[in-house]
């Protein structure tokens, strides 16, 4: 689960040059100045119809498939997070959260942003993730399983918009637009990988439009990539000390000893995906529509080395689980859309499914192995199964009333059921301590949770005098385990000329916590460490002060300006701000032995909750979510494009698009007195909130094209990022990603009307970010703590990859 808006002659927004299509994609009579999205009509932000987007009262960026297409891979988070300043991109997560990435918008959490396609609520991924970072408790919509082929455009409101959408719309919307051909086609291959090693990259698209029927299309798209490892890592300290080297010799055997731990890099996975999208016309006025989707992903990654004292019957020179994940994810859409008595209506009903089995290789049990002699060493570790049935109906119908345009009346209907269910493991994998890098689910942590949910809406629109609008709605919606929640916005443009306009929006909303952010309950550890992630509405959490959680509360507030000084300029700037009160946010690490301080509640907690942890590590404790803090963002977004036509040099688009967003935390709530002295967040965790994404990000664009040529350069430049990391909870360390600039690059040549290729690069210059504390790993390494490997800090917003170069061929029909 983003900007703002262009005026007169310049179609959508650009955060970068990238928003403007392909040469050969401009019709050949095009005026000079004009782009592929001038004209454009929006339907994200208003329940009016016909609005452009340059006369949207609320931020609106439109990315064409062109712009998604230019990002380098075949990969619609990073084609968002390319495009967009204010949309940061998960570069690496803890355990699942590797293999399942996510991305936020506005520095808020991923599950502030609510996803559609073609305007109809996404479900959200299973893989919830769990541990401690700036995407910590991330269940958003993973969108990854939508074909990048099979988007026409995604509209991007970048404003909060619960009272239109309902939950998760805090800060923004995203809603991708599906292609709708009926004849033609295209397809693409791309490959790539780091210019250090690693990340190997093919992928291959394909995209075909029919008519099965008079007045119908159907548009078909299937996509398959895969990905490979990557390895930054350092030398994990415990294999070079001088006792371990003495006790286990067999160690200096293992493969690429002393760098056998390979656990900070990228997952490897294989993803296929498919989608469909269909329309038929059978009556005047009325459509039958269906959308589908369908992916399996396959993913597995590194997990710390074990050293040889674990096993040295199965494993003598030591071993490095791995992770894995088979997931499988659908959905389906059927509605319809009709005209009765002057009002249009859309009945529809959406049900989507994510389903991840979790499996641990190359591992063990060495309980098991010590009380009988055996141990698996592939392990079925639980399945996590998340679904949403949800279904509307809209009406809408514009009255004239004498104003200057017509009074757009439209309201709604909606019924959602969500439910969230964790499997238990196999026996083997849940026997005392479980399978070693990841336990599998016990039957206490197992269980099936179901939440109803209804709401009713309504939204006035019209223009009262000419070049003043003005948009009204409001929202009632009921939970069956929060009860009610009202909210409203008003949304207000007024034009003073064609070349100034002014926009604001006012505006609360609210957020449900996820059904896995209440019951996702996991052991996780470490070769030296065990953690109980506890359930918030669990009895264990009930012993350390949470009895379960409440929804969050936002106010929003924005104001902007469009200036159009010249038919082939645009210039935008909004400011906003975002408060939001008892945020749900993820714990740091509360002790219960190990820690600097430690709590006898959290060991009755992990107690409480039935689970048994490894005699042998060095720390214990929990994590767990809460609403723990208030937050305010304040902020703003500036979009300049300029269109220049240079004769027989070519044309060129360029383009300068700026986030600065500052979040802090305005309270923390009282700590629960059974962990005094400790408290819910540590400085890890509010570091993680206010500072562990830049506060600034500007990209700097020029799209020059020129005869068959096309060459895409954008400057893409962060601000400073920090986060504070400690060894046990005493002593904190800040690490700093200082302020860079990362080149991305493409080159592109059109052979014929149906052929053409490109190279480029993203990050050209292989630019990383700055090394963790020398502090903190001096810290980790006295202490022989394997988190040591992590050398690069793994919040860099550009990842700690460095630089990626591909290849791309496409063909169109």
């Amino acid at each position: 689960m983003h900007k703002a808006t262009l005026k007169i002659g310049v179609a959508a927004v650009l955060s970068t040059l990238t928003f403007v299509a392909h040469a050969e994609d401009v019709p050949a009579a095009a005026d000079a100045s004009a782009t592929p999205n001038a004209g454009a009509v929006i339907v994200t932000g208003t329940r009016s119809s016909g609005i452009k987007v340059e006369n949207s009262a609320s931020p609106i960026q439109v990315l064409d498939a062109a712009s998604l297409q230019r990002t380098g891979q075949p990969d619609l988070i990073q084609a968002l997070a390319q495009n967009l300043p204010s949309f940061t991109a998960q570069a690496f997560g803890g355990d699942t959260a590797n293999l399942t990435l996510s991305a936020r918008l506005r520095g808020l959490s991923p599950n502030n942003t609510l996803v559609l396609v073609n305007g109809k609520r996404r479900h959200g991924t299973s893989n919830l993730a769990v541990l401690g970072g700036p995407y910590q408790g991330g269940a958003a919509a993973d969108l990854n399983f939508i074909p990048v082929s099979a988007i026409d455009h995604i509209e991007v409101l970048q404003d909060g918009a619960a009272a239109q959408y309902g939950s998760d719309a805090i800060a923004g919307v995203v809603n991708i637009i599906l292609k709708s051909n009926n004849h033609g086609g295209s397809a693409s291959v791309t490959g790539g990988g780091y210019v250090d090693g690693g990340g190997r990259t093919l992928g291959g698209s394909a995209n075909v439009g029919t008519e099965p029927f008079q007045d119908a299309y159907l548009s078909l798209t299937a996509e398959s990539k895969y990905h490979g490892y990557s390895d930054r890592g350092g030398i994990d300290p415990r294999v070079e000390n001088p006792a371990n080297m003495a006790a286990y010799p067999g160690m200096f055997q293992h493969p690429g000893y002393p760098h056998v731990n390979h656990i900070s890099g990228d997952a490897q996975y294989h993803l296929n995906i498919f989608a469909a999208n269909f329309g038929w016309d059978f009556a005047p006025d009325s459509q039958l529509y269906a959308i589908a989707t369908a992916g399996r992903k396959e993913a597995r990654a590194f997990e710390n080395y074990r050293l040889p004292s674990r096993l040295p019957k199965i494993y003598p020179t030591g071993f490095s689980p791995k992770e894995t994940m088979r997931e499988e994810d659908t959905a389906l859409t059927v509605g319809v859309k009709t005209k009765a008595a002057g009002w249009n209506l859309d009945l529809s009903s959406t049900y989507g499914r994510d389903k991840s089995r979790i499996g641990v290789e190359d591992s063990g049990n060495v309980s098991l192995f010590n009380d009988t002699g055996y141990t698996p060493t592939v392990f079925r570790a639980g399945a996590f199964i998340a679904s949403q049935l949800t279904t509307t109906l809209e009406a809408s119908k514009e009255f004239d009333i004498g104003w200057a345009k017509p009074l757009n009346i439209a309201g709604g209907v909606e019924h959602r059921i969500d439910k969230y269910e964790i499997e238990a493991g196999d026996a083997a994998s849940r026997y005392k301590e479980g399978s070693q890098s990841y336990p599998g689910f016990s039957l206490t942590d197992a269980g099936s949770h179901r939440r109803t949910n209804q709401a009713a809406y309504l939204d006035f629109a019209g223009s009262p005098v000419a070049d003043w609008t003005v948009d009204l709605a409001g929202r009632y919606e009921h939970f069956s385990d929060f009860g009610n929640a009202k909210v409203g916005k008003v949304t207000s443009r007024y034009d003073f000329s064609p070349a100034f306009a002014l926009r604001g929006t006012v505006s609360n909303g609210f957020r449900a916590p996820t059904l896995a952010e209440e019951y996702y309950s996991a052991t996780n550890v470490g070769p030296t460490t065990a953690f109980v992630q506890l359930a918030p509405n669990s009895a264990g959490a009930k012993l350390v002060g949470v009895d379960g959680l409440k929804p969050e509360r936002s106010n929003n507030v924005s104001l902007g300006l469009v200036l159009n000084p010249a038919n082939n300029v645009a210039i935008t700037l909004d400011l906003y701000q975002i408060k939001i009160k008892d945020r749900i946010v993820g714990s740091g690490s509360l002790y219960g032995s190990g820690g600097a301080v430690n709590s006898p509640a959290v060991t009755a907690a992990i107690k409480a909750n039935g689970n048994v942890l490894d005699s042998t590590v060095s720390q214990t404790g929990i994590n767990i979510f809460s609403n723990a803090v208030n937050t305010r963002s304040r902020g703003l977004e500036f979009v300049t494009t300029i269109n220049s036509n240079y004769g027989t040099a070519g044309k060129v688009d360029w383009s300068i698009a700026a986030n600065y967003n500052k979040v802090e935390v305005t309270k923390i709530n009282q700590a629960p007195a059974q962990l005094l002295p400790q408290t819910l967040l540590d400085k890890t965790a509010i570091s993680d909130l206010e500072t562990a994404s830049p506060k600034m990000r500007v990209n700097l664009g020029a799209l020059w094209k020129i005869g068959n040529w096309t060459v895409n350069l954008r400057e893409a430049i962060y601000g400073k990022a920090s986060e504070y990391g400690s060894e046990d909870g005493s002593v904190y360390h800040l690490t700093e990603i200082k302020p860079k600039a990362i080149t991305d690059l493409e080159v592109g040549y059109k052979i014929n009307n149906a052929w053409s290729v490109a190279v480029g690069a993203n990050n050209l210059f292989n630019t990383y970010p700055n090394g963790v504390n020398p502090a903190l790993l001096a810290d980790q390494r006295a202490a022989g703590d394997n988190a040591a490997v992590h050398v690069l800090a793994t919040f860099s917003p550009f990842g700690i990859n460095g630089g990626y170069y591909y290849a791309r061929a496409n063909y169109k029909f």
